[in-house]
């Protein structure tokens, strides 16, 4: 059998060995007819679908496990993007303010927030964010709940304060870091803090969302909540003021 031939056998679903140019006109003849067609395309597997976030959401490249996002500052959401993409997006690239790279860095906070503090911001559940919205020029509160992240449109004056008399918290880059705070009445002690980058808040609240239950949202809940910020604190280094930092290095 002649190569094209092989071919045309191929391509008409019918054996290998076919070498007759008869048999191969007739299955063309019956391919070619419209109903024919659609039982075909009926009986053909499908093709898998493309799984949301294998592909970097700017230049397609096929990402891995581990990759990095992007903030879109102007539609409020988080974009998959491969290393290049996200290079050029991070302090100092090209990319303009548009696109902002999420850093990387996990820092624990010593800013004495004490209890009080806490119940001044009203604060509904025991654990928040904080962030600046560029696009607002205003520091935002979210917390996690049954519907995901709920904006608290309450006063947050008692923040202010806060920033005031702990410069660090001024230091949070807009749109892509947050302030995360939990405060666990039943264990008592000063509410936790970690500066952490802001695709791991809603990572949180995603996690929350999935086994909510309730007002407080469930043992469930609950659980993911303590395995979450063991994560957070195995990850977190102790923050360094700017001026201490830049003081350390000439040393």
């Amino acid at each position: 059998m002649s190569e094209r031939t092989s071919r045309h056998a191929e391509l008409l679903d019918l054996p290998a060995d076919v070498d007759d140019s008869a048999t191969l006109r007739d299955r063309a003849a019956t391919v070619g007819r419209p109903l024919d067609v659609l039982e075909r395309i009926r009986r053909s597997p499908p093709k898998p679908k493309p799984v949301p976030g294998e592909r970097c959401e700017m230049c397609m490249e096929v990402l891995d496990d581990r990759h990095g996002h992007v903030v879109d500052t102007h539609a409020r959401n988080l974009m998959c993007t491969c290393r290049g993409c996200y290079l050029l997006f991070a302090p100092g690239g090209a990319g303009g303010g548009h696109f902002k790279a999420v850093p990387e860095r996990c820092l624990s906070l010593d800013v004495g927030l004490s209890p009080a503090q806490w119940d001044a911001l009203q604060i509904p559940v025991s654990v928040a964010f904080f962030f600046v919205n560029s696009n607002l020029e205003r520091m935002c509160a979210f917390y996690p709940g049954p519907a995901g992240a709920t904006e608290s449109l309450l006063s947050l004056d008692t923040w202010a304060e806060l920033v005031a008399d702990h410069p660090v918290l001024g230091e949070l880059e807009s749109d892509v870091e947050a302030v995360l705070v939990r405060a666990d009445k039943r264990a008592g002690g000063a509410p936790e803090c970690y500066l952490v980058p802001i695709d791991w808040c809603y990572e949180l609240v995603g996690e929350l969302r999935q086994g909510w239950r309730g007002f407080d949202g469930g043992q469930e809940a609950q659980a993911a909540l303590r395995a979450f910020f063991d994560k957070v604190q195995s990850k977190a280094r102790p923050a360094v003021p700017s001026a201490q930092a830049q003081g350390g290095a000439g040393d």
